[in-house]
C-alpha cells in the first residue's frame, strides 16, 4: 500500500477515480502472487517469480487481456498511454510492489534471475510482527492520506 499511495493520489488528482479503485484492487489482490512459488514443486522461494522477469510475464499477461479488452470499450486511460501500456505497467508494478517489500529482508530479492545475485537491505526478518505491522500501518495511513488531499484537490 505504500508503493501504491502515490499513484492512487496520481490517478484521483487527475480525475481517474475508477482507475484508482481498478488499480489498489488489481494490485492489493496481486499483492502475494510472487509467493505462488511455495505451491509450486520444484521451485525454489523468492526464485524466478520473485524476478523482473517474472513482473514483465505478469504484465505481458495483463496487457495481452488489455488488447482484447481496448477494441470493445473505449476508455480514457491515465498518461495518455495506451489501454495495453496500462494493463502492462499495472500488471509489472502490482510484482514489483511485492519485491519491494521483500528486498528489505536478509534472505533478499534475485531482480535478475537466473542471474545468481541477490539484494537485500538486510532491515529486519520477514516474520517480524513489529515490521509487518508497522508496514501494514503506514501503508494504511500513507493510502488514506493520498485519498484525502485527493479530495482537498491538494497538489503535491
Amino acid at each position: 500500500m505504500l508503493a501504491l499511495a502515490p499513484i492512487t493520489f496520481w490517478l484521483l488528482v487527475d480525475g481517474y477515480p475508477t482507475f484508482a479503485v481498478l488499480v489498489a484492487g488489481t494490485v492489493l489482490y496481486l499483492a502475494m502472487l510472487p509467493d505462488v512459488d511455495h505451491r509450486i514443486p520444484g521451485i525454489s522461494h523468492r526464485g524466478p517469480t520473485h524476478s523482473l522477469l517474472f513482473a514483465g510475464v505478469v504484465g505481458a499477461a495483463f496487457a495481452g487481456a488489455a488488447s482484447l479488452v481496448e477494441p470493445v470499450f473505449s476508455i480514457a486511460v491515465p498518461g495518455g498511454v495506451s489501454m495495453v501500456a496500462f494493463g502492462f505497467l499495472l500488471g509489472f508494478g502490482a510484482v514489483l510492489a511485492h519485491l519491494l517489500g521483500d528486498v528489505i529482508t536478509p534472505a533478499g530479492v534475485n531482480f535478475l534471475w537466473p542471474y545468481p545475485r541477490e539484494w537485500s537491505l538486510s532491515l529486519t526478518t520477514a516474520d517480524s510482527t513489529l515490521w509487518n505491522w508497522g508496514l501494514f500501518a503506514l501503508g494504511v495511513f500513507a493510502m488514506a492520506a493520498a485519498v484525502a488531499l485527493a479530495a482537498q484537490g491538494v497538489a503535491i
